[in-house]
């Protein structure tokens, strides 16, 4: 079980975090550890891509 930290862009609010966490959520494998503005902590077997992919179609940034 792997522990990967994002840095997101974009993210401003509570609602931001609630709307991350969910796509995080939604994704098979994945267990969020923490959401705050700014940064996502997640466990599991999803992918760092698959995490990616899920959070910019939300239409924030993950910095590279």
């Amino acid at each position: 079980m792997e522990t990967i930290e994002l840095k997101i862009d974009g993210m401003h609010c509570g609602s931001c975090v609630r709307r991350v966490t969910s796509m995080i959520s939604s994704i098979e494998g994945a267990k969020v550890e923490s959401v705050e503005v700014g940064k996502a902590v997640i466990s599991g077997d999803a992918t760092r891509q698959e995490l990616i992919a899920a959070i910019e179609g939300g239409g924030f940034t993950v910095a590279r």
